[in-house]
């Protein structure tokens, strides 16, 4: 099986990175954005950095779904796995277009409201997992498998 990582630098990176037991036993590849944490925990990693800023960011999210594209049909994976934040809806998109497994881990701290980007590809994802129970009530097909952190 081979896996695609995608994430936002800074915590969702982490969240991500937290799960090196599971993921380091698979061919895999990173999907993030270029800076001193990505380079530093991703530096003996397979890594395509894609278009940043991305939040809210309406013409880099559609030169990510393209460039995402590209990417997905080049590595063929077989699942996408992520916790967010921008860069995930448009290549989940293009993944989803492609075939590939989709699991969007909901971000630990997000507890009062649900993250966008969850908002955004909850009705494509084949698994939505939030790290809290009460973070359940925000959609309708999440599951809780404990947290991360």
């Amino acid at each position: 099986m081979k896996i695609g990582l995608v994430t936002s630098r800074g915590g969702h990176l982490f969240q991500l990175y937290r799960l090196q037991p599971w993921w380091q036993k698979y061919d895999r590849f990173w999907i993030t954005g270029r800076g001193g944490d990505s380079d530093f925990l991703l530096k003996n990693e397979r890594v395509y950095y894609g278009y940043f800023p991305e939040s809210r960011h309406l013409v880099n999210a559609l030169r990510n779904f393209f460039w995402g594209l590209k990417v997905l049909r080049r590595e063929k994976p077989d699942l996408l796995v992520s916790c967010g934040a921008g860069i995930a809806p448009p290549i989940f998109y293009a993944g989803k277009i492609l075939g590939s497994r989709l699991i969007f881990i909901e971000p630990y701290d997000f507890i009062k409201q649900p993250t966008l980007s969850a908002k955004l590809v909850e009705p494509i994802v084949d698994r939505l997992l939030v790290q809290h129970r009460s973070q359940q009530r925000f959609f309708k097909k999440a599951e809780y498998w404990g947290s991360i952190l």
